[in-house]
């Protein structure tokens, strides 16, 4: 079961420092490669300008703690790397409790986990703790050590797959890699993507595959940057992947202008696949496609999700994590989902039937010879998908029509193609 491999990378880089930048990201990346060799790894410098953003100092982390008036050390970042803000400047200072508490982050309603914070853009410190924790310290002096470094002469990294298909036109998949310690949002997505790569390789593929792996936000706006020109008119399809580890319902966003070939594939997919699924919509934004859809760049993608960020109570936690949230059979369901929404990108084709009128199917062994009062239902389906192929149709048109799955559709238009019924 491809879940066991996608778990078992998950748990393995689970404690991996990843953020928008630093040695965690290169870390997990490299684990990638190993994967799938085909993996670039990229690298940008600071301070490179992006539309409106520049990219930020690398900052990467040696350790990180508090040592209370018990001697004791807390907020350990070796222990766990969701207690450390993310960005937090260097730190060696004493405090009194009622001053460390301002830099202490915790969740009030959810009182047994460390919640996870960053400050990416403003030079700050701070720690994460739990709310049950919080309450029992003691007043007294607190020693604050953190040990990291902000690097102006540092780099974001990424990484790019793409796989060439017959045609250069792309279907395109984008994931995050900037949260620590976080199974659903986000290991889920990228484990799952880069043995999606491999598996894809393996096929004789219709349209090419981009796939980047990128810090969210800063990564996506840095890729658009550099590449939107080419993206807006090679990408046929693009799916953003984020919290897919799940075994709970399925969900999506749909595109800015939710009128697009992606979306329409997207609602038959699920449709037919999940049965029970929620659709949000474009105001319920929060992932990549803020970037990948914003005005301008309009580029056709849904965000692919089964608990949508946010909306699930371990989220942004220390509870979101490969034992109360993420799990195998999650990991593979989704495998499974996303494969059908590449399957469908693939063979996305307009059919048009070669013949005026009705073909004859006889001979060419598609009708009973015995006549009967009602059709076999093959036959039907066979002769309501040549109906339906006037060239104005997609094949997901005609699967809806159809009333079927677009991945049973699929295989009898390739049939009908060989027996020269209908071209595309």
């Amino acid at each position: 079961m491809i879940g066991n491999k996608i778990y078992n990378l998950a748990k393995k880089i689970w404690s991996y420092e990843r953020s928008i930048t630093g040695n965690g990201v290169r870390k997990t990346l490299n684990e990638f490669n190993k994967i799938f060799n085909q993996l670039k790894i990229c690298e940008v410098k600071s301070g490179t300008k992006a539309f409106d953003w520049v990219i930020p100092e690398e900052w990467n982390v040696n350790n990180a703690y508090i040592i209370g008036p018990n001697k004791k050390k807390f907020c350990d970042f070796k222990k766990n790397n969701l207690h450390l803000v993310g960005y937090s400047v260097p730190v060696n200072k004493t405090l009194k409790l009622k001053d460390l508490t301002k830099k202490l982050y915790s969740d009030k309603e959810n009182k047994n986990v460390i919640p996870y914070r960053t400050s990416y853009y403003k030079k700050d410190w701070g720690f994460c703790i739990s709310e049950n924790e919080k309450k029992k310290l003691k007043d007294g002096n607190y020693k604050v050590i953190i040990d990291s470094k902000l690097d102006e002469l540092g780099s974001m990294t990424y990484g790019e797959i793409f796989i060439k298909g017959k045609s250069d036109k792309e279907i395109f998949f984008s994931t995050y890699i900037c949260h620590p310690s976080l199974a659903n949002n986000e290991l889920s997505g990228p484990c799952l993507l880069i043995y999606l790569a491999k598996e894809i390789a393996k096929k004789n593929n219709n349209f090419s595959v981009r796939i980047i792996f990128i810090p969210e936000t800063i990564g996506s706006i840095y890729y658009l940057s550099k590449n939107y020109k080419k993206m807006k008119k090679k990408i046929k399809f693009a799916f953003n992947i984020t919290c897919v580890g799940d075994s709970r319902n399925y969900s999506f966003i749909p595109s800015r202008k939710n009128n697009t070939n992606t979306d329409d594939l997207t609602r038959h997919v699920y449709k037919y696949y999940t049965k029970k699924f929620k659709e949000y919509s474009w105001n319920d934004r929060g992932s990549d496609e803020r970037n990948y859809c914003s005005p301008g760049i309009d580029l056709p993608m849904c965000t692919i999700m089964r608990s949508k960020f946010g909306d699930y109570k371990e989220y942004h936690t220390s509870d979101d994590n490969l034992i109360k949230v993420v799990n195998k059979k999650g990991l593979n369901d989704s495998f499974d989902l996303i494969s059908k929404l590449h399957f469908s990108a693939d063979n996305f084709c307009y059919p048009k039937v070669k013949f005026m009128g009705e073909p004859f199917l006889s001979k060419r062994n598609l009708y009973p010879h015995i006549g009967a009062d009602k059709l076999p239902q093959k036959i039907m389906l066979i002769k309501n998908i040549l109906t339906y192929s006037d060239g104005s149709n997609s094949v997901i048109d005609i699967a809806n029509k159809c009333k079927t799955p677009v991945w049973e559709i699929v295989p009898i238009i390739n049939d009908l193609k060989k027996r020269k019924l209908l071209y595309v």
